[in-house]
């Protein structure tokens, strides 16, 4: 059992997150960290067994939603985020990198109508193309290195249907510099990838955390012409 202190524990991930990129394989350190973790939570910085608050509120202030309504959720992790939109009646599909992060979710919610399957972000299904009407992607991105950002960023639009929306929560950064991470926060012009793509921008939220008052993080939502 993996005993890091908070403190060290960022440490403990910059170092998988290096020793993943130096083997060419920058997603390779999730399923180390779940499987380390040996079913402590604790060992997940950002597993709070509850919902993203930035995304329940969202979905407070935009219920009612149409029924029959597909939704995706990228990199999963324990399964909250997935559960709170299979509340509001979304199909909702939820896949993570990590076998053992979807094995703990079905652990964790073993009656629950999510469908929760182990994809890669960089290798997405083809029968997933343009299938959902909400997509929500919560600090994936971020956590992938800039070499792979441009591929990242047209894998996440590439599932949302015409007229869907896209719901991100993300790290941002005042400068096009590359930062040291993970996680990467994302720059103006990175962000400007996905209007390229062809969303368009409906509502930007700043928003600060007591644990990280000193990182701006922004929860963006697009829809797809």
């Amino acid at each position: 059992m993996l005993e890091q202190q908070p403190e060290n524990l960022q440490f403990y991930i910059k170092k998988l997150a290096t020793e993943a990129l130096q083997k060419s394989d920058p997603s390779a350190w999730f399923e180390v960290l779940y499987s380390k973790a040996k079913g402590d939570t604790a060992q997940i910085p950002w597993a709070k067994l509850a919902p993203h608050p930035y995304l329940q509120d969202w979905l407070t202030n935009h219920e009612p939603f149409a029924s029959g309504q597909k939704a995706l959720v990228i990199g999963c992790g324990l399964g909250d985020d997935a559960e709170a939109l299979a509340h509001q009646g979304f199909e909702v599909t939820a896949f993570d990198i990590s076998p053992t992060a979807i094995a703990w979710c079905q652990q964790r919610f073993p009656d629950s109508t999510v469908n929760y399957v182990v994809a890669d972000l960089l290798a997405i299904p083809p029968q997933w193309h343009q299938a959902f009407d909400k997509v929500f992607e919560c600090r994936n991105i971020q956590a992938l290195p800039l070499n792979v950002r441009s591929w990242v960023i047209s894998s996440v639009t590439s599932v949302l249907a015409p007229g869907g929306t896209l719901l991100m929560i993300t790290h941002v950064r005042d400068t096009e510099a590359e930062p040291s991470g993970p996680p990467w926060p994302l720059s103006n012009s990175e962000l400007a990838q996905f209007e390229t793509l062809g969303l368009q921008e409906v509502e930007q939220f700043v928003f600060l955390e007591s644990e990280q008052i000193d990182v701006k993080q922004v929860r963006i939502e697009y829809t797809k012409a």
